[in-house]
């Protein structure tokens, strides 16, 4: 443990607060590493299988809700806040109602966030080398098995909201958090009260129903997890829920009364980059695998690589075929009707049976003859007897 006199702690706690702001964080806190309920909450989630195929959530046991086992030593862990609304980015509504347009959530339009937060925050850590000399401690920022809204709700930086993600009542919920474990005793901030009061609007907004309970959340049917997280095919039953969607989705937030006190973010890298606030799903369809790395490098959208891609924009171009009959649809989705993915090949016979009428008859005949894969066949079959 590195020795500070009260004094001193309460001294070095309003610096760093003020370094912070100075390396591009909005807000800070410190909370102290006791997270027992929350552990309990996890564990119940886990229990019900709500994480979908994100096992990760469920290793690293009771490190991820005891910071001293992760990290040991720990003493106080250090949240900063950074907001990411990208400004001069495509209206956000304006682009969910054109089902030709391809939506990205807006957190992912600009850099990838990790590295730019993990920078500063090491240079945050390089501050308070600086004043105190050499001390313990470790950054994260989505790197490890660590309650980062618990912590932050802790260090007063904002409650958790029905919708599961942390509200901040002078800036809402867009944003970005990180950690510092430290071995620095530091005085807590005290947690913040709960304001979301009867409102149920993320509840009701989601368009998969994924939120079946306030402060509950099922991945397995929330729009982020399939356009992310999922490796797999997209269940039948949620691909038209999804829309436009093709990376992410921003429904719950968008809806939230506390979201007009949202910042737009100050920094340059989180502006909207190659169009992606509002592009073509046919343009973003037609990217080859090279296409799509140079557009997506330093981007949080090649974590998803290209096949999954494909599939997100397979299953936006089939709601948009349902909802206008565009030619245009179901050329772009014949031109991968014969993808060397199975993965692929399966949702694009899906959308093409929205219907792309007698031009997706033939090229799915064609198919059909040629197939193998069990998923592929079933939609094909599925997609001529609907055109």
């Amino acid at each position: 443990m590195t020795e500070l006199a009260a004094d001193d702690a309460l001294a070095l706690k309003r610096e760093i607060r003020a370094w912070a702001l100075c390396r591009g964080f909005q807000a800070t806190g410190v909370s102290q590493v006791k997270l027992s309920a929350d552990a309990q909450r996890l564990n119940e989630w886990l229990a019900l299988g709500r994480h979908g195929e994100m096992d990760y959530m469920a290793r690293h046991g009771s490190k991820r809700w005891t910071p001293a086992e992760l990290v040991p030593g720990t003493l106080s862990v250090i949240s900063a806040r950074m907001d990411y609304w990208p400004a001069d980015s495509a209206d956000t509504l304006s682009v969910l109602e054109q089902p030709e347009l391809g939506y990205v959530s807006r957190y992912a339009l600009g850099r990838d966030y990790h590295k730019l937060l993990r920078s500063r925050l090491q240079k945050l850590a390089d501050d308070i080398a600086q004043r105190i000399g050499p001390f313990g401690y470790r950054v994260f920022v989505d790197s490890a098995p660590v309650l980062e809204k618990p912590l932050a709700r802790n260090a007063g930086l904002g409650w958790i909201g029905k919708h599961t993600n942390l509200i901040a009542r002078d800036a809402g919920s867009y944003f970005f958090l990180g950690e510092i474990y430290t071995d620095l005793p530091l005085p807590p901030d005290s947690a913040v009260d709960d304001h979301c009061g009867s409102c149920t609007r993320c509840l009701d907004a989601c368009p998969t129903g994924a939120l079946p309970a306030p402060y509950q959340i099922d991945a397995r049917r929330c729009i982020s997890y399939l356009t992310i997280e999922l490796h797999g095919p997209i269940p039948l039953e949620l691909r038209p829920m999804l829309g436009n969607r093709i990376y992410g989705c921003d429904d719950c937030q968008l809806v939230c009364p506390w979201n007009k006190y949202a910042r737009l973010a100050g920094e340059p890298d989180f502006r909207a980059r190659h169009g992606l606030d509002a592009s073509s799903l046919v343009e973003l369809f037609g990217w080859d695998e090279a296409t799509f790395l140079a557009r997506t490098e330093g981007s949080a959208i090649r974590r998803v690589g290209y096949l999954r891609w494909l599939r997100n924009i397979a299953v936006a171009l089939g709601n948009a075929l349902r909802a206008s009959r565009d030619p245009a649809l179901v050329d772009a989705l014949v031109q991968h009707a014969q993808h060397p993915s199975a993965l692929v090949r399966e949702h694009v016979a899906w959308a093409l049976g929205q219907t792309g009428g007698a031009p997706a008859r033939q090229v799915l005949d064609k198919a059909l003859r040629s197939e193998t894969d069990t998923g592929a066949i079933q939609e094909i079959l599925a997609a001529l007897a609907a055109n």
